[in-house]
């Protein structure tokens, strides 16, 4: 059964903006934080944005201000929109839990800025 469904992504330019989603199993993720978290080429996978059920959210220093999470319940889907993109956020982009959980990772996608 698959768990994350992510969509979006792709190439822009930098300055631009672009918008993931991704759809998350109810019944897996029910109640649970949902994350972004980000993997460049050669680095580790780090943490990006995170929001509650509750709607409150958080921000890595370097995408706060331009990354905005939100989560739609009734479609179980959360967006990560972003914007004023740099060439530094080129990374494959997931979502998951925050925290996350180990066997559960969507596909990824790739978003690549251009300078």
């Amino acid at each position: 059964q698959v768990q994350l469904v992510q969509s979006g992504g792709g190439l822009v330019q930098a300055g631009g903006s672009l918008r993931l989603s991704c759809v998350y199993s109810g019944r897996t993720f029910s109640g649970d934080a949902m994350g972004w978290y980000r993997q460049a080429p050669g680095r580790e996978l780090e943490f990006v944005a995170a929001i509650w059920s509750g709607l409150s959210t958080y921000y890595t220093d370097s995408v706060r201000g331009r990354f905005t999470v939100s989560r739609d319940k009734d479609k179980n889907t959360v967006y990560l929109q972003m914007n004023i993109l740099k060439p530094e956020d080129t990374a494959v982009y997931y979502c998951n839990s925050e925290p996350p959980k180990s066997d559960c990772w969507g596909q990824g996608t790739q978003v690549t800025v251009s300078s």
